[in-house]
């Protein structure tokens, strides 16, 4: 059993959370104030598929596609969301990272909210032509980076550096 504090507006709020290390989502640590608010606390990848849930449901002209998204991808950031939000707005691409990318430009273009996945940053190289042209205005790319230990020099890069330092590219 691990103990924190989380501050907040002022107030030091003790949390007490019984489940260590977990990938599943509905693991939370509920938190209360003197108000009694409750706060929750999520993993990574609970947070990046509520993040998604929430542009698909807000915004039906949005989209997340990219290899293996339609299953969850290989994270799980995706779990879900096909089965709520149809297979036309998650879907699965070609492993083709520069194609991905170009498809989220001519989506983006046409006034829709692309989500683009690349399933490793490692493999986001042959895209960068795509990637840095000023009409990635309104693309999204998500590419995890240095997340699998035993991935050697495949999937342990962490190419972040390159795009944080490119004029008008947010990471």
């Amino acid at each position: 059993m691990s103990r924190s504090c989380v501050r907040r507006i002022g107030t030091w709020i003790p949390c007490v959370s019984k489940r260590g290390f977990s990938s599943s989502p509905s693991s939370s640590c509920v938190q209360k104030s003197g108000s009694e608010q409750g706060l929750k606390s999520l993993n990574l990848y609970s947070a990046i598929n509520q993040a998604l849930h929430i542009a698909l449901d807000t915004d039906p002209r949005s989209y997340v596609f990219g290899e293996d998204v339609s299953f969850g991808g290989v994270f799980r950031c995706t779990t879900g969301l096909a089965d709520k939000f149809g297979k036309k707005r998650v879907f699965n691409t070609p492993l083709c990272e520069q194609g991905i990318v170009g498809f989220g430009i001519g989506l983006a273009a046409m006034g829709n909210r692309a989500i683009a996945e690349i399933q490793f940053a490692d493999y986001i190289f042959p895209a960068f032509d795509q990637a840095f042209s000023p009409l990635t205005a309104s693309l999204t790319i998500r590419a995890p980076y240095g997340a699998v230990g035993h991935g050697g020099h495949y999937h342990s890069q962490s190419p972040e550096a390159f795009f944080c330092h490119v004029p008008g590219i947010k990471v």
